[in-house]
């Protein structure tokens, strides 16, 4: 593609606009000399509760409350007596641990209480832990914080970590899990490091291109090197947000003509009445969602009205908004009954909602849609008979359950499309944060190939990279952080 202009020094063009680095000044500045604590564990009554505390002051608090002068074996459990620091009356009996840094969850000096569950004896030693001088409570998120701080943790694989605390479904939990692993941030790194040879090579040309010394083909390896990526990135780009519906739900919604099961379909999925049911037609007037868990993935079901020419206003306004999530359902379940496929109302359905849809993913569109025919039980034994204008279908029985088995495992294979399949292939991008910065490391990619300045075609190569290191946290804004730790709770 050269371009073979050098006209400038690589510095002149430095100025052009990269990721922030700005850090607010309300921001609380973690490993700051302060020693935090807070219970880990959930709250309420258990078994066991875990209280950690994690700064320079951690190996006194733990001094203080055993009223011991040696620390335990490091990572080794020892049974204690807790006592008020001043009172030195009786806590607790519990089992601590002591985890001097930087081989700790934070990196820095940490100490676990393992206390019995009762609020009184968690109460009465968070009281006694915040009289040790030096100890305050932790902010939420600001273990968890500190670690991203001392390097155990990168943000990709804090993110991770959130997803994992919040993982509701299996889906869920495999994919926070391979984030926490580190192998969305393993995945960037190795294209920042080809982003980081790219450009050595180019500034390398810049500063010594009228050398004799320069072996031949340092930019032509950078040209190369910049297309992969620049493929690699859109494949990536291209998932369709697959991985930020399996973080927050995939929408399914139930839809059919009156009468056709919807509600019951809903009901029987959800595992609770969430739906009204009635022989009378038009009973759901409005759209009624609950979030699942379908075959292992997060979903977020919509019952809606049965689509006709609405009697009345309530109804006609329940038949637009059923209209309306159709439009912004990842999946369709259509849903007809399987004793009434010649009624006028199954052939509209068919035509202007079954039909639409298999049109549009001709086209490309991502929406996707099951056909289920209900009430087989209603059925002669030789099934619904010859329908040669039927798509590909499954029979059901709401009544009975049979073929729901066989739905559920459609369902499966369907969202596995949808939210991604999270046992297998690369890493997906489960935040809009994520597609942000990819899709601003492509553009920057399209700048150094469309650019004809060399000194211009390098500073696009470090905005590139820089957008890289925003996705593992080398580039981000403090403001940024904020908002990723405050979705933990406190004592993570």
């Amino acid at each position: 593609m050269w371009r073979g202009l050098r006209s400038l020094p690589a510095r002149a063009a430095r100025g052009l606009c990269r990721p922030s680095t700005r850090r607010g000044s309300d921001a609380p500045t973690p490993g700051s000399g302060a020693t935090i604590f807070a219970l880990s564990s959930g709250q309420g009554r258990c078994g066991v509760a875990v209280i950690r505390t994690s700064g320079p002051a951690s190996g006194a608090a733990l001094r203080s409350l055993t009223a011991s002068g040696d620390l335990p074996p490091a990572r080794n459990a020892r049974l204690r007596l807790l006592s008020d620091p001043r009172s030195g009356e009786p806590l607790d009996r519990a089992l601590v641990l002591w985890f001097p840094g930087p081989r700790s969850f934070t990196g820095e000096d940490c100490a676990e209480f393992h206390v019995h569950g009762g609020p009184a004896v968690v109460s009465s030693v968070l009281q006694a832990l915040g009289r040790v001088p030096g100890l305050r409570p932790a902010e939420a998120g600001e273990f968890t914080r500190r670690a991203f701080a001392h390097g155990k943790l990168n943000l990709t694989e804090v993110e991770g970590l959130a997803d994992l605390i919040h993982a509701e479904t299996e889906a869920q939990r495999r994919q926070a899990l391979r984030q926490l692993d580190g192998e969305l941030g393993q995945l960037c790194q190795g294209w920042a490091q080809a982003l980081t040879t790219a450009l050595a090579h180019v500034e390398a040309y810049i500063d010594f291109g009228e050398d004799d010394n320069l072996e031949e083909g340092v930019l032509e390896r950078a040209d190369n090197t910049v297309q992969a990526l620049h493929v690699a990135l859109g494949e990536h780009l291209r998932d369709a947000r697959r991985g930020q519906r399996l973080r927050s739900g995939a929408h399914v919604v139930v839809a059919g003509p009156p009468n056709a099961g919807k509600s019951t379909l809903v009901n029987l999925l959800s595992r609770k009445p969430v739906s009204i049911v009635s022989p009378e037609p038009g009973t759901t007037r409005d759209v009624l969602e609950t979030p699942v868990d379908l075959a292992g993935f997060p979903v977020l079901l919509s019952d809606t009205a049965g689509l006709r020419e609405g009697v009345g206003p309530v109804e006609q306004e329940g038949v637009r908004r059923a209209r309306e999530r159709l439009e912004q359902a990842d999946l369709i379940l259509a849903v007809l009954d399987a004793s009434d496929l010649a009624s006028p109302s199954s052939h509209d359905f068919l035509d202007s909602v079954v039909a639409h849809v298999g049109s549009q993913n001709t086209n490309g569109s991502s929406q996707h849609l099951l056909l289920v025919l209900n009430k087989s039980d209603l059925l002669p034994p030789e099934g619904p008979g010859h329908h040669p204008d039927l798509p590909p279908h499954l029979l059901l029985s709401c009544l009975t359950g049979e073929g729901l088995d066989g739905l559920l495992g459609a369902l499966r294979d369907e969202l596995a499309v949808v939210c991604g399949d999270p046992s297998t292939g690369p890493p997906l991008l489960t935040r809009a944060r994520h597609q942000h910065h990819l899709q601003a490391c492509v553009d920057a990619l399209g700048y150094y190939q469309q650019a004809k300045d060399l000194a211009l075609a390098a500073e696009a190569l470090r905005v590139a990279r820089g957008h890289l290191a925003c996705l593992t946290g080398g580039g981000g804004t403090e403001e940024l952080l904020d908002i990723i730790f405050r979705d933990f709770c406190v004592g993570k």
